[in-house]
């Protein structure tokens, strides 16, 4: 057996792809026109599937700041944090995070993998355990498993399960890290965290949430599901990522907990990486302002969400659980899927394909994620899209 027999698979898949003429995973973007339109492939299209859920790539202050801040600090760090990569505005970022979310710490690290990952990686580990939701991103997976610590998974959003398993654990739950998302990026659907919560004050443990997707979104300030459900006093980590809401790339964690300095210097993805260069932060910086400056953005961007939901569920499509800036549409047929994303490029609408095994399920995805800058216009052109899937399907099969 050879060292690169188990890329067969990939290899046999990409061979598919080729011979059906479609190129959906790193589909080239070969021009930005604005924050929802673009040239991809060749192909004018309406960008649906970017997770840019407010919009903010393209604003004139977001871009004002980068730009003055490659002037004055140069394009990089060009080292770690630990080294020469602490710049006064890194610190700056992390207090005014901190300021947003009402705790006491923040850490900013150079992507939001490397946030979920290292702190997965370094809260717990050998004689530790970990109970994390089974649907939970790859990054959090690929940090448990480096950790060392036992990794126990509870059925997806199974507030039941979780009990049982925090139950089973007995004295060893005080040594107990649970680990969900706030809305999980395949479906969009939310973790029911008040109910989590409440399982957590019951057994013991602590609570890490990974707030990437619902950052801007939901809350009163938009601090994410925790927020919301009003259990911000029970999670202990909140972890997240700036390449969505914030429109840049980064990633943070916020805790009250005092350790958290000293976990900072122990999380190999934080110490052995080089930091977020200056025109990231700035632009980061200046989008967290915006973000609680302006929340309309938050409203257009729930008006657009249930505009496509209510469209694509109206045709018949099997959507999302529930209403949420993430839509995906789930296709049992694989070659259908690969099909239907491709028509839906040539009718002027980017989307993600997701297939297994990155989809949550054996079927494979449709996913849509929606922006504030959408206009109505630009969402009925994606649900006509749709529309048309169907009606092709019709045809081919008279």
């Amino acid at each position: 057996m050879s060292l690169l027999d188990k890329f067969q698979a990939m290899a046999q898949l990409q061979a598919e792809l080729d011979e059906l003429g479609v190129t959906p995973f790193g589909a080239v973007t070969e021009k930005i026109l604005s924050a929802t339109e673009g040239i991809v492939n060749g192909h004018k299209v309406i960008l649906a599937g970017t997770n840019n859920y407010l919009g903010l790539t393209f604003d004139p202050e977001c871009i004002a700041a980068a730009k003055q801040a490659v002037e004055e600090q140069g394009t990089g760090t060009t080292g770690s944090r630990m080294a020469n990569g602490t710049f006064a505005e890194h610190v700056k970022l992390e207090q005014e995070l901190a300021a947003y979310f009402k705790r006491e710490r923040a850490i900013v690290f150079s992507t939001g993998y490397a946030a979920t990952m290292g702190m997965g990686s370094t809260l717990a580990g050998p004689g530790d355990v970990i109970v994390l939701d089974a649907d939970s991103h790859a990054s959090i997976y690929d940090g448990v498993r480096l950790g060392g610590a036992e990794v126990i998974r509870f059925r997806h959003n199974d507030v039941a399960d979780l009990d049982k398993r925090l139950r089973r654990l007995g004295d060893r739950v005080s040594n107990t890290l649970i680990i969900v998302e706030g809305i999980y990026s395949m479906l969009g659907d939310q973790a029911p965290l008040a109910d989590i919560a409440e399982v957590k004050r019951k057994h013991g443990g602590m609570l890490l949430v990974d707030e990437a997707h619902s950052l801007g979104m939901l809350g009163e300030h938009g601090r994410g599901v925790a927020e919301a459900a009003g259990v911000e006093n029970d999670v202990d980590f909140i972890v997240g990522t700036f390449s969505k809401s914030l429109g840049a790339i980064g990633g943070y964690c916020v805790s009250n907990h005092p350790e958290l300095e000293a976990i900072r210097f122990s999380i190999r993805s934080y110490i052995f990486t080089a930091s977020p260069s200056p025109s990231v932060i700035a632009s980061t910086r200046v989008a967290l302002r915006l973000m609680q400056e302006r929340p309309e953005l938050r409203e257009r961007l729930w008006a657009n969400a249930h505009r496509l939901y209510n469209g694509l569920k109206q045709l018949g499509f099997r959507v999302s659980p529930q209403v949420s800036p993430v839509v995906a549409v789930t296709i049992e047929d694989r070659k259908q899927a690969i099909a239907w994303w491709n028509e839906l490029m040539h009718r002027g609408a980017y989307v993600n394909l997701v297939i297994p095994p990155a989809s949550p399920t054996t079927n494979s995805l449709l996913r849509c994620s929606v922006s504030a800058a959408h206009s109505s216009e630009q969402i009925d052109k994606i649900i006509d899209g749709f529309a048309a899937l169907q009606s092709h399907a019709a045809a081919s099969a008279d």
